[in-house]
Order: C-alpha cells, then structure tokens, then sequence
C-alpha cells in the first residue's frame, strides 16, 4: 500500500493548482467573457473548456472549465469570494472545486462482486482518482478481497426487521469518515428516502438496461426467454424515484440466438463493470452537471 499513497500523493502535488468551474445559469451574452476575464484577471490559465446551450435564446447555459492557477490553494477563499460577485450577476448555480482535494468515496456491495473488483482494480492502478474511505456490506463475500487492498470492511446486516437500524449505522460511517461520495456497486437493497435525501446526487447506481420489460427477479433468464437481442446496463444518480435517477452513462452489446441464459449474464457484468466505472470517473473528474431528471456530461 506504500506505492498507493505514493500515487496519490504524486497526484495531489502534481494537481495542487489545478481547480475546476462547474456552472448553470440562463443563457445570455457575456458568461464566457466574464468567467475567462476573471481568470486570467488572477492570472489562470484554461486548460479545457466545455459549453452547451440548451436554446441561445432564453435558455440554459451549461460550462465546465479546468484551469491551473498559481497558488491555488492558498487563493480558494479569495477567488471563492470574488467568484460569488460574478455568479449572482448572471444568477449562476456553480460550484469551485480543487483537484487537490481527492473526494472522499464509500463503496456499497452484496453478494455479485464484479463491478467492486473493477474499482478496486482501476483504483490500484491509478486510473480511479479517489480516496476510498471504506467499504460497506450486507454480506461478507467482499471481505477478504477488500482488506487485502489495504480499505476498511464494514459488515452491517440488514433485513426487513432492522433496516432502520442498519441505515443508521451506515449513514454514522459516512459520517465519520466523511464521505462525499457513495457508489452502488450491486448493492441489491433499497435505500430509505432519509437516507437518499441526506446525499443529493452524491449516490451513484449501476443496473441492467432490461427495465421497464424485465422488472424483478431473474431478469437475465426472462430476457433470454424473450430472445433479446440487446444487453446493456445504466449508471445513474439515486433517488427517490427507484431506479429513475438522473443518467449518468449507458452502453450496450449486441447477443443473438447462440446466447443462453448465463452468457447474457456474463455480457452484462462486463458492460455493468465498465459503464459504473466510467461514470463514477465522470463524476469524481466533475464532469456532471445535473439538471432536472437529466445530466449534462462533459467528458
């Protein structure tokens, strides 16, 4: 785990003056100029800009930019306050983030373990830019591989009779360990509205695509029976709504006749793997913005 730290330490030197604008506003002349004469008004410099107008006429304006600043760290609060200024000239909803400051991530799990090991794999290799505060599970089938990373297991049982309980417990963890973020990787157990609405777009999901067709138990199994001709999965935001959050990313593949039941399971962990990674990238990277039940993604 020493070669971890290294990693990450490398990385937070290496970004210690890069920041990040995340901005919605009505659409108007003058928010490009403004937001980069402020910049280079504090002597930064753009290293990525992405924009997205939903209609140029009474619209809303979407950007995200990346840039590097000298001293950053030390100016966050003086820019955060002169920033402010701007923001409420163009009624602005952003946010300023320091790449410096890796985001704090909880792992949720159950039994199916394949979209935990690709995290903890992207994460080793540095790929995933995070500080995984722990990891939490109804079951302990994740224990041993977990710890051998060197991350915190915490096993809460949960059933019908002590889900409060049980939430409780893990919402005090988070807490504690000031999470950020927290990701479903197969988390087979639906989460209370308390808890859902203590972490606003901060809960992010992975399923199949089969939904609405194939809702339930065994879905791989009615699917095949139906000869489907496409498997895919969905990562998306939680809310109280089940299972029809926000998007974040979605992918698919096709199969055909020669597929049974288990090769479209095996397909779709792999596409589940991929596409809760990349989606869980996009949001540590703040390349998401939300906006009503969609999401503007900047990758």
């Amino acid at each position: 785990m020493r070669t971890k730290d290294h990693q990450i330490q490398s990385f937070k030197n290496k970004m210690k003056n890069r920041g990040r604008l995340l901005i919605q506003c009505p659409d108007q002349p003058g928010i490009v100029a403004a937001v980069s004469q402020f910049l280079f008004e504090n002597g930064a410099n753009i290293m990525e800009s992405n924009q997205f107008s939903t209609n140029p006429e009474g619209g809303t304006f979407f950007i995200r930019i990346e840039f590097e600043c000298q001293d950053l760290l030390e100016r966050k609060s003086y820019l955060q306050e002169n920033f402010a200024k701007i923001a409420e000239t163009f009624s602005m909803e952003w946010k300023l983030t320091f790449v410096h400051d890796l985001k704090k991530t909880a792992i949720f799990v159950s039994k199916e373990l394949h979209c935990l090991r690709e995290l903890l794999w992207e994460w080793e290799s540095g790929e995933l830019i995070t500080d995984i505060s722990l990891v939490i599970s109804n079951h302990t089938e994740a224990k041993e591989l977990v710890e051998s990373f060197g991350i915190p297991f915490v096993h809460i049982p949960m059933s019908k009779d002590n889900k409060r309980q049980a939430e409780e417990k893990q919402l005090q963890l988070l807490q504690e360990y000031e999470v950020e973020t927290i990701i479903l990787a197969r988390y087979m157990q639906i989460l209370s509205p308390d808890f859902v609405e203590a972490h606003p777009f901060k809960i992010i999901n992975i399923h199949h695509s089969f939904l609405p067709a194939f809702v339930g138990a065994r879905p791989y199994d009615r699917a095949y029976q139906r000869g489907v001709k496409i498997i895919g999965a969905t990562s998306h935001y939680v809310t109280n709504e089940l299972d029809e959050g926000p998007i974040i990313e979605q992918d698919i593949i096709r199969v055909d006749h020669r597929d049974h039941a288990e090769d479209l399971k095996r397909t779709g962990r792999s596409i589940e793997r991929s596409v809760l990674a990349r989606a869980v990238k996009w949001h540590l990277q703040d390349r998401v913005i939300v906006y009503g039940n969609k999401t503007i993604v900047f990758n």
